[in-house]
């Protein structure tokens, strides 16, 4: 019985094969196929054809949804019904500017143009009374340019429909008896909470992402069947759960944050394994760097955030994406991966990012055509990434490209290579440490009694140099570090969550969370599943408050007490105003996870390593050192040690500072500072 995780990064695909019964791993990293992220994935499942018959769970994580926001690629033709006189809701917004004071800001170009957004007579109130009947007559003259102009989607979105849906179901069978075949989304089903523009971005933004997102898994659990893998398959969701294909088909806005996800969940696995109560996770891949927090065992949810939009340093800028309402785990991301582009600006100061190599034509020191200076191509050309080869000799590197691409910036500022490259380093640790900052400091949480769990393919490169600006003094590198959030796709049950408006202060909350726990028995039996267990939740704020905080609901529980305990912790103070409770919520979740432990069969204890019979000149503290080098493959578990010294993996590579101690463990290796 084997279980296999996929993440499909920017730069590489990622395979871990797990067998749940030996406790045994094996793992696969390929280059991602930007033009058809399927065919990596085939082709890191090649070697295990023969074992098809033995797989019972496939768990998937994607950028494809990410991407074709960013990128404006392959989003369906989309139309959007609405009231008549709300037309310019996705415009107006929340008034939000990306730059405060840029008279020339832009706007992210709207998904559906305002020509394409259709408006008809009707009229629900907020305590859903009907005020004003559905025009059938405007729906039908919608309907029919709707066809006639080719449209593939349709968002509707009336306003107070989360109350009384009446006239989205109304029009919807409008739409479908004017023989409209395209996919139809209701905001009353996408996302049944109030706030007319938030509901109405996320029905626009499903819409828009429904057909690529069904086409693309369709296509791929075509792709598995006819080479015999005919394991089911999930795909991860933003909130650290699992989907059916079906369910992530129909709501694609789920899975938008898959990938980031999966790597904090293997965090959240394996801080719960070792008792740790307090990890920030720091996940460097070849595109962006990502910072987050796991606090007692549980990630940071939030529910609402702007896909597609832009960060400055680790900060998401208001205004800059597309509003979307979902549950998803909150990370602080930066443009600082191992593909990020190093340029001069009109000062002659070296810049890091945004831009990056990806995956084609990649790094200049992968040989694939790439000439700009990386971050990977300043840690080859410092000695820091071996400068033969990766994935155990699989992947040759070109030392004499990452130099030629460093000379590039090297000439223009009249300095050498080495400079250049240290510099790009110093820059990148820079950026990702204020990303490590905004999850922490930002949030009255302080690093110093925190253990920073690194991974991702860089990550634990520049680990100890994160660590020794934020003072944090534990360190773990897991095993398999690059391919770690491939394992945290192995570790998430499914799940959905639900959702219902309550918009009181008085009334109880047991009769929702009754008609939520029918909706969610209804929805899983229809999916084939069984039992589940249901995590309630309660969205609160002061009346009169115009945004709330979602807070675990026990019956026994004070709210209000509980509320303003919480309220006052993020905001430094708490109030007698009566508590409204906005939405109740269910987050139903299916066992599926398949790993359960994260130790590797002892193979005997270890020893302290004095020596290594490899050694290389590695860029430490303004000068070359000559030191070990040591494969972690070759370590028993129990091996120990003190740096500076480079440990190479697989799918990784470990730079151990000066004045860090460190010892291979059966889940991975831990460093301690001195």
């Amino acid at each position: 019985m084997l279980a296999i995780g996929i993440d499909v990064g920017g730069t590489f695909t990622d395979l871990v094969v797990h067998d749940p019964q030996k406790n045994e791993t094996q793992v696969v990293k390929v280059p991602t196929s930007s033009k058809n992220p399927a065919e990596a994935i085939l082709a890191a499942l090649a070697q295990f054809r023969e074992r098809a018959s033995e797989i019972v769970l496939i768990s998937h994580a994607s950028t494809t949804a990410t991407n074709a926001l960013l990128t404006h690629t392959g989003l369906a033709k989309t139309a959007l019904i609405t009231n008549r006189g709300f037309k310019d809701v996705l415009e107006i917004a929340r008034q939000r500017r990306p730059e405060l004071y840029d008279l020339y800001t832009n706007r992210p170009v709207q998904i559906v143009e305002r020509k394409d957004r259709f408006t008809v007579r009707c009229r629900i109130l907020a305590d859903g009374r009907e005020l004003e009947a559905l025009s059938v007559s405007d729906v039908k003259r919608a309907a029919k340019t709707i066809v006639s102009l080719g449209f593939e989607s349709v968002a509707i979105a009336f306003l107070n429909s989360y109350v009384n849906p009446k006239h989205e179901k109304q029009a919807e069978k409008i739409l479908k008896q004017m023989k409209f075949k395209g996919h139809i989304d209701l905001s009353s089903d996408v996302n049944k909470e109030y706030r007319e523009y938030e509901r109405m971005s996320t029905t626009v933004v499903n819409a828009a992402l429904s057909p690529l997102i069904s086409t693309y898994l369709t296509n791929l659990k075509t792709m598995l069947r006819r080479e015999g893998f005919e394991a089911p398959v999930y795909v991860m969701n933003s909130d650290g759960g699992m989907s059916t294909i079906s369910f992530a088909s129909s709501y694609p806005i789920t899975v938008i944050e898959s990938g980031p996800a999966a790597g904090v969940l293997a965090s959240k696995h394996l801080a719960r394994f070792l008792d740790l109560p307090r990890v920030i996770t720091f996940d460097m891949g070849g595109t962006t760097a990502k910072a987050g927090t796991v606090l007692n065992g549980m990630p940071d949810i939030s529910y609402e955030f702007e896909a597609a939009g832009r960060t400055h340093s680790g900060r998401s800028i208001k205004g800059s994406g597309y509003a979307v309402r979902t549950p998803f785990i909150d990370l602080a991301e930066v443009s600082s991966g191992g593909g990020t582009i190093a340029w001069v600006d009109e000062g002659g100061a070296i810049r890091v990012g945004p831009e990056s190599a990806g995956s084609e034509p990649g790094p200049a020191a992968y040989g694939k055509g790439g000439e700009n200076p990386t971050v990977t191509d300043a840690n080859v050309v410092l000695g820091r990434i071996n400068p033969n080869y990766l994935l155990s000799g699989k992947m040759p590197i070109h030392n004499n490209l990452s130099r030629n691409a460093m000379r590039k910036i090297a000439d223009r500022i009249n300095t050498s290579i080495i400079k250049v490259a240290e510099g790009i380093i110093r820059l990148v640790n820079d950026n990702m440490s204020k990303a490590i900052s905004i999850v922490s400091v930002e949030r009255g949480r302080d690093p110093r009694e925190f253990s920073l769990m690194a991974f991702g393919g860089a990550g634990p490169l520049h680990c100890c140099h994160l660590a020794d600006e934020l003072e944090i003094n534990h360190i773990v590198v897991p095993r398999h570090a690059g391919l770690f959030s491939a394992y945290g796709l192995l570790t998430a049950d499914l799940s959905r969550t639900f959702s219902i408006p309550v918009l009181s202060t008085t009334a109880s909350v047991e009769p929702f969370f009754a008609e939520l726990t029918k909706v969610a028995d209804g929805t899983l039996e229809e999916e084939g599943f069984g039992k589940y267990t249901g995590q309630k939740y309660v969205d609160l704020r002061y009346k009169g408050q115009s945004f709330e905080l979602t807070l675990p609901y026990e019956e026994s529980a004070d709210i209000k007490l509980a509320f303003s305990k919480r309220h006052k912790e993020i905001y430094g103070y708490s109030s007698d105003d009566e508590v409204e409770i906005v939405n109740a919520k269910i987050r139903a979740i299916v066992p599926t996870a398949t790993i359960k432990s994260y130790r590797a069969r002892p193979d005997g204890s270890g020893e302290q390593v004095a020596g290594s019979n490899v050694t290389r000149d590695v860029w430490f503290e303004n000068e070359f050192s000559t030191v070990p080098i040591y494969t972690r493959e070759e370590m028993k578990i129990g091996s120990y040690g003190k740096g500076p010294c480079v440990i190479e993996e697989y799918d990784s590579t470990l730079v151990v500072n000066s004045g860090w101690s460190w010892k291979v463990e059966d889940y991975g290796t831990e460093l301690i500072k001195s």
